[in-house]
């Protein structure tokens, strides 16, 4: 486990760096290396030790990403998104397929969040499946049970065991708020330090706070929940209610008297600079600059990192955020940067996903596990270089 974790954190590594990150002389390592590479987990690669300065390419030693795969799925509020990552968490497939949650059982869009998971997938490669993670906008107790889904009409449902039933393998199942993995995946592809406060919105606004890495989750798991937040001028209703996909359509549509039109087709306009669009993207701007001053008052982010198919609204207005931002500011605090994540509609599959791929490199993969059943350590050096927090696994 230890070796694989130092293998994904580094990259390529020679048999001899290896052997000084496990902190292991060169025969102990070796054996390791040998049933790694004996398992098909790891594969000799030819390559320049990226430490040495000059010489000729050498025998380095790599991850073998299609020895593994790792699914993630968001359930949201008119979607599913799917996509696979491979053993060095790269992306492998996207699916995304529109959904009514609100319209269908539970049972019905766990069937179609599997399905979309496991597309192309040939029944022989099956087995290189380690495990399957679950977003979805709810309230989300240990063990992957949902107390609470107000937009999707959710409640105390026990969502891991309902996935178990659909999986086609055996494997973990983990279950996490969409806000929460959106900030985990973002996480764990990039190291983020400091406090970045992560916005994923669709139809509702979800909220999850990093520090320093490590997801900070509040008294009851609901720590970064903007989206309740109530907004002056807004008829005593919550931000996700004023600043949501559904509502950006709903006022789109009645504004132009069209049914037909759909959130695309309003990003079009806005960006054309059609008046109408204009003028709703700019009560958004007002709404979404009001509780992001709250929030920066009581976490001070160094970062706030906006997601979810909304987040592409941000680009086109975001001088009028910053602009409403500065006006409600008697003091002249430090302002956060604020960036929209490159995969924006993706970050919640992909950060379910890395859920189960932290598992897989973690103390909990029972593969690992001597006959004893014990499992070894990694070294503490290992652990800080990958980002790995044992704290932080389901």
């Amino acid at each position: 486990m230890a070796a694989l974790q130092c293998l994904y954190g580094f990259g390529r590594m020679s048999r001899a760096d290896l052997a000084r990150e496990l902190g292991l002389n060169r025969s102990s390592s070796g054996q390791i290396v040998y049933q790694l590479t004996e398992s098909g987990l790891v594969q000799e690669v030819e390559g320049r030790d990226e430490q040495a300065k000059v010489g000729r390419p050498g025998i380095l030693l790599a991850l073998v990403p299609e020895a593994a795969f790792f699914v993630g799925v968001e359930i949201g509020v008119e979607h599913v998104t799917a996509v696979r990552i491979d053993l060095c968490a790269q992306v492998l497939s996207r699916r995304t397929s529109l959904f009514d949650a609100r319209a269908a059982s539970i049972e019905e869009a766990v069937r179609l969040a599997v399905r979309l998971g496991f597309d192309g997938v040939e029944p022989d490669m099956m087995n290189r499946c380690k495990g399957v993670g679950i977003s979805a906008p709810a309230h989300i107790s240990a063990g992957g049970f949902v107390r609470l889904a107000p937009l999707i009409g959710w409640k105390n449902i026990d969502l891991a065991q309902i996935v178990r039933r659909e999986v086609p393998v055996p494997v973990p199942v983990a279950v996490e708020n969409d806000a929460n993995a959106f900030a985990i995946g973002d996480g764990y592809k990039r190291g983020r330090s400091g406090v970045t406060l992560f916005l994923n919105m669709e139809t509702g606004v979800g909220g999850g706070i990093l520090i320093d890495g490590k997801l900070f989750r509040g008294g009851h798991g609901l720590a970064g929940e903007i989206g309740h937040v109530l907004v002056p001028g807004g008829n005593g209703q919550e931000l996700e209610r004023l600043i949501g996909r559904e509502r950006l359509v709903t006022q789109y549509r009645e504004a132009t008297g069209r049914d037909d039109l759909d959130f695309s087709a309003f990003l079009g306009d806005v960006r054309d600079r059609v008046p109408v669009a204009v003028s709703i993207a700019e009560g958004w701007s007002r709404h979404l600059a009001y509780a992001l001053q709250q929030v920066c008052r009581l976490i001070d982010p160094d970062r706030i990192v906006l997601g979810g198919s909304v987040a592409l609204l941000y680009p086109m207005v975001a001088a009028r955020v910053s602009a409403h931002l500065a006006e409600g500011q008697t003091i002249a605090f430090p302002a956060p940067v604020i960036a929209v994540d490159e995969d924006a509609e993706l970050g919640s599959a992909f950060g379910a996903a890395c859920l189960l791929h932290q598992r897989f490199l973690s103390l909990e993969n029972e593969d690992f596990r001597a006959d004893d059943g014990t499992s070894g350590r990694a070294p503490a050096s290992a652990v800080r270089r990958t980002g790995l927090r044992e704290n932080e696994l389901q």
